[in-house]
């Protein structure tokens, strides 16, 4: 079926040219069945859409950090160069440079010729976005891939997650087991101490 939409949508007859080639290039979009042939490939994009709703707030976390750090350039390194420090946006923008590491220190420089203490500004920065935040999100990414991984192996029978299960459920059979036990071997007791009372009272 998705073949068919795409072959299809490339066949609609379209006057502009450019269309024309837009659409023939929606063909382009058939390698993604790579990912229903590979179960690896599978797993990496299941964790990756799972991990999508945590990320979430990792990124929410991480703009805040940026709009604090923009409204701090934007007031202190204005006078510097308006062109990357004039407003809020383009000090965002140019802390997403500096957090991509390109070409940050030109910035840094720059700065440090006014303010020598600038370079506190720009480590501290880097040190939350690019390695505290950017390592949360890789811990995300393999905790989700750890989790579905060990899903994987459970249903399929196999790996130490699903040999750990198998042992619980013999364990909680094997509980189980001595439950009805100790209830038959109570009531046995029971039997006894009753026949006992009666005996004697006959006596």
């Amino acid at each position: 079926m998705f073949d068919f939409l795409i072959v299809t949508a490339s066949l609609i007859p379209l006057d502009d040219s450019e269309m024309v080639l837009l659409a023939r290039l929606l063909r382009i979009f058939r390698v993604l069945r790579l990912v229903s042939m590979i179960p690896e490939l599978q797993l990496l994009l299941i964790a990756l859409v799972k991990s999508i709703p945590r990320m979430g707030y990792v990124a929410l976390l991480m703009f805040i950090i940026f709009y604090i750090y923009a409204a701090l350039g934007s007031f202190l390194f204005e006078n510097v160069d308006d062109f990357l420090w004039g407003n809020i946006s383009t000090a965002m923008l140019t802390l997403f440079r500096i957090a991509t590491f390109e070409d940050w220190t030109d910035v840094m420089y720059a700065t440090q010729e006014v303010y020598a203490w600038s370079w506190v500004f720009y480590l501290t920065f880097i040190f939350l976005t690019a390695f505290i935040f950017l390592n949360m999100m890789i811990g995300i990414v393999l905790d989700v891939m750890q989790k579905e991984g060990a899903k994987q192996e459970l249903e399929n029978g196999e790996g130490e997650v699903a040999q750990l299960n198998n042992v619980q459920d013999d364990i909680r059979q094997l509980q189980a087991q001595l439950d009805r036990m100790e209830t038959l071997l109570s009531a046995q007791e029971q039997s006894v101490k009753q026949k006992g009372v009666d005996k004697t009272a006959k006596d």
